[in-house]
């Protein structure tokens, strides 16, 4: 069963109220994520040799998130076999945790650096016959969206592949606009 430490997607945005009121966290985005319940990890250590993100002027680039649990289980399967369309949600939503995860290091912290979410790059382990790649994806799009406001509505492209690593079902990766210092 996937699952990802999170609170189930609302139904609604929170309100503005509702974010006031969670404003035990700094900034605005660390508000509407409290206030979505969700538990955003600490930065792990890569698993091979690359850097979690890196930085070109204002853009950053987050390498490939996998989904991982905070505990560091992993949400293993394939979409079309073994894993239906809503685990794979879950698995996408739990990736756009760690990315947030990755950008929040990347801001030194502040969240409300983020000017724009531009690009989410995705991979789906799936079957050749499985065709509901951006329906998985939506798991990360609308995490996004529902964390960011207007500035997570992003571009992307979902691509179904024969395997990922360590047998996950979904892989993420992302290119955001900071806000200088």
């Amino acid at each position: 069963q996937a699952r990802c430490s999170s609170a189930p997607a609302p139904q609604t945005r929170p309100s503005e109220r509702d974010l006031a009121m969670a404003g035990e966290m700094s900034g605005a985005v660390d508000r509407r994520i409290g206030v979505l319940g969700l538990t955003i990890p600490m930065l792990s250590a890569p698993a091979a040799n690359y850097v979690p993100f890196t930085r070109s002027g204002n853009t950053v680039y987050i390498s490939g998130q996998i989904a991982k649990e905070a505990d560091g289980s992993l949400l293993t399967g394939k979409l079309g076999a073994n894993y239906s369309l809503e685990e794979g949600q879950a698995a996408a939503r739990c990736c756009a945790i760690n990315v947030i995860a990755v950008m929040r290091e990347a801001c030194g912290g502040n969240l409300d650096r983020v000017k724009q979410i531009l690009k989410v790059e995705a991979f789906v382990n799936a079957t050749p016959e499985f065709t509901d790649h951006p329906k998985v994806v939506n798991g990360c799009s609308d995490l996004l969206v529902e964390v960011f406001g207007d500035i997570g509505k992003h571009s992307r492209f979902a691509i179904g592949c024969s395997s990922l690593p360590l047998g996950v079902a979904v892989e993420t990766g992302a290119i955001f606009e900071i806000a200088d210092e």
